[in-house]
């Protein structure tokens, strides 16, 4: 499988707020391949690390990967997992994580979701990385405050509407019991899980029509993740009606405010 992307280019995108920024891919080619080498030496000892579907994976991007998030460590693996320099949209606000994992997210380098602000830089720059034939890497839930599947977050589908994308599912499990397992002298078994590409989305109409449309693209978006997830964990989208009735109260989002989109 070749890894080929689109290098060394900028892509200038002017925001809504009317802010022209710059963000090149790929970037820190150096420090990334460095991180992916200790990436998988670390999976190698604290884990039995399982990837399968990586023949699901299209040659090139632009491409949107998309997983669900019950561990703070999702991004490590979903970038363990394929074989381009991904750029993670991750959270500002990071609670049930260490301090020592915010030392990976600087030396990676991460765009920032500021959960609850309405700010969308974050989107700005994964829609400059796209157009750019760059692979993002997305949590829809934003936030792993809970171990089954919640509903999506807009903006995984407001990123897939407007750059015109394909998608690619990533089913995560296993995470959560890697440091306990540690701590018990023994290794986790861990496994991602990749899907069929689909999409693109195209959402149109405006304001509430568009803001439908968009929560139904969640809604496909998870339900492609929940396929590759343990049934027990596939919580709003179970099809068992007693594990969608255990998952109520999940899907309240910690960071809600009234700016939120």
């Amino acid at each position: 499988m070749s890894g080929s992307v689109n290098g060394g280019r900028r892509s200038v995108l002017t925001g809504r707020e009317g802010d022209v920024v710059q963000f090149p891919y790929p970037r820190r080619r150096l420090m990334r391949r460095v991180l992916k080498r200790l990436i998988r030496m670390a999976f190698a000892v604290l884990t039995d690390m399982h990837v399968e579907g990586r023949e699901n994976l299209p040659q090139q991007g632009p491409l949107m990967l998309v997983g669900n998030h019950f561990s703070f460590i999702d991004p490590v693996a979903m970038i363990h997992a394929v074989p381009w320099p991904v750029e993670i949209l991750g959270g500002f606000q990071n609670p049930g994580a260490p301090r020592w994992t915010r030392v990976f997210q600087v030396l990676w380098g991460r765009y920032q979701l500021h959960r609850g602000s309405g700010s969308r830089q974050a989107l700005y720059a994964g829609q400059a990385v796209l157009r750019q034939g760059g692979v993002v890497g997305i949590f829809p839930e934003a936030g792993n405050w809970a171990t089954v599947l919640r509903p999506a977050r807009p903006g995984a589908a407001f990123l897939a509407v407007e750059t015109g994308v394909p998608l690619v599912p990533m089913g995560l499990d296993g995470l959560t019991d890697v440091f306990p397992f540690l701590f018990r002298g023994r290794r986790a078994r861990a496994t991602v899980r990749i899907g069929e590409q689909f999409g693109p989305f195209q959402a149109m109409g405006r304001g509430r029509e568009r803001r439908r449309q968009l929560e139904e693209f969640g809604h496909e978006i998870m339900r492609r993740i929940a396929q590759l997830i343990p049934p027990e964990r596939r919580g709003h989208y179970s099809d068992d009606p007693a594990i969608r009735a255990a998952a109520a109260g999940t899907e309240v989002y910690p960071w809600a405010t009234t700016e939120d989109w």
